[in-house]
């Protein structure tokens, strides 16, 4: 491909036909399909692009397709259009031993019939093709490829699938880029690449700025489909070093306060670079009846919870409680999915915070709306928790002594401690713990005592 490459491409007719069968079986077992427990009954394309001509040794096509599921499972439930997920689909005479996990199936019928699908990430040439479609900033059908024309990106680098990611997935191009593919993808700004952006143009260095990213231009909307970072080699993430800096007998609170102070400098950049609002009465009021309907929710659904609702019912209504006395708060652009596991410590102990997609279930005007810091704050105070209690030799106090010491490093850098507004941080940090003990409740009973144990704590206030 020459620079800013265009091209027009036809997709062959009866594509998703020959796919579906394969496809049925193949979507709802991959970790980031995100309607499990429902059959799908059905897709409708979205959109398909040829990236490589299926004629070749080789073909390659970029899918859009939106899964049709039953509401709920069992015979004549209705059913209802699904979420649209990205597929790279590669196709092969027939698939070398390497590329055995990437199987989709073998097509038996239509344009594709005697060739083997499979995931095209797992290969070396469809993931090389990505990446030169970034650097050239080619427009092929629909698709758009842009980049930071003051990032050069170099050909040549071997790309590689990693496999520990569960909403999307992500290729590492040598030791030099990632390219983060969303899987469950909606139109409009998404904010993991509006926030990132944001952050480089405000010069925020804890965030790795965007070199590239892939967008879909459709129905006169941009759907953004990847995004393109720079690597950070060598990089260690919170989740991994907080349970492997304990077992060595190391103290983690040092690396606590440099995380506080890591997420204050994220927030008080994209308090700069994007509109601030305030929070009066109304605004607050409608933040304290959400968390309460969903104290509810969880309460219907976990008997385990119904002791401790009225307890942490108290939360919210002390937050409204304040607001009706005239006290307001300022909400801002958050990360708002923030965990240890969304932090990365790089070789020379700098922090950085990663995935601003937000929480991957919510709707996305909801992942956009400005939110108090201090949610964030209470997220990874909950991770402190739960790392505690996933370590192999428990230390006494330590998620105590990590939660002060974040504490104190996001102080350091806005002058203002988490912990001097009690109410607007008990009130985040039980509705996070709620929602907790929902999620294990259904996905994981052995580690509904975690989030069991703040609730319990949570459910009767500190003396302020």
């Amino acid at each position: 491909m020459s620079e800013a490459v265009t091209r027009t491409v036809t997709n062959p007719p009866g594509l998703l036909a020959s796919l579906d069968p394969l496809l049925r079986d193949w979507l709802p077992r991959q970790r980031w399909f995100a309607g499990k427990g429902r059959p799908v009954t059905g897709f409708a394309l979205v959109a398909a692009t040829e990236l490589l001509p299926a004629d070749a040794r080789l073909g390659l096509y970029h899918v859009l397709v939106r899964a049709h599921q039953q509401l709920v499972p069992g015979p004549g439930a209705p059913e209802e259009p699904g979420d649209c997920y990205q597929l790279l689909i590669g196709v092969r005479e027939a698939l070398p031993p390497r590329l055995a996990p990437a199987l989709i199936g073998h097509v038996t019928e239509g344009p594709l019939a005697g060739r083997t699908a499979y995931d095209a990430l797992y290969d070396t040439r469809p993931a090389e093709v990505l990446l030169e479609a970034l650097r050239t900033q080619a427009r092929i059908g629909g698709l758009r490829f842009e980049r930071d024309r003051r990032r050069e990106i170099r050909t040549g680098l071997v790309p590689r699938l990693m496999t520990a990611e569960q909403s999307n997935s992500s290729v590492v191009y040598g030791d030099t880029f990632i390219l983060k593919v969303l899987r469950r993808i909606v139109p409009g700004v998404n904010p993991d690449l509006e926030l990132p952006l944001a952050l480089a143009r405000a010069g925020c260095p804890r965030v790795p700025a965007p070199a590239g990213w892939m967008v879909a231009d459709l129905g006169g909307r941009s759907w953004v489909l990847g995004v393109l970072q720079p690597y950070v080699q060598g990089a260690t993430d919170g989740w991994e070093l907080a349970l492997r800096e304990p077992a060595k007998g190391e103290d983690f609170t040092a690396e606590a306060r440099a995380l506080g102070r890591a997420t204050a400098e994220v927030h008080t950049a994209l308090a700069r670079a994007l509109p601030t609002v305030t929070l009066g009465h109304g605004r607050i009021r409608q933040l304290a009846d959400g968390m309460i309907e969903r104290l509810e929710e969880a309460a219907r659904a976990v008997p385990l919870l119904r002791p401790y609702a009225p307890g942490l019912r108290t939360a919210f209504t002390a937050l409204g409680d304040l607001a009706a006395e005239g006290r307001t708060w300022t909400a801002q652009r958050v990360h708002g999915d923030l965990h240890l596991g969304q932090c990365l410590r790089s070789p020379s102990g700098q922090w950085s915070l990663i995935d601003f997609e937000g929480e991957p279930a919510k709707p996305l005007a909801e992942r956009r709306m400005p939110q108090p810091p201090v949610r964030d704050v209470a997220a990874m105070l909950r991770s402190f928790d739960y790392a505690a209690h996933s370590a192999d030799a428990p230390v006494p106090g330590w998620a105590g002594a990590c939660r002060a010491a974040y504490c104190t490093g996001y102080a350091e850098v806005t002058g203002r401690d988490p912990r001097t507004d009690p109410v607007m941080l008990r009130a985040h940090e039980t509705d996070k713990a709620v929602y907790e003990v929902l999620y294990e409740a259904r996905h994981r009973p052995d580690w509904l005592a975690v989030p069991l144990s703040a609730v319990r704590r949570l459910a009767t206030p500190e003396p302020v």
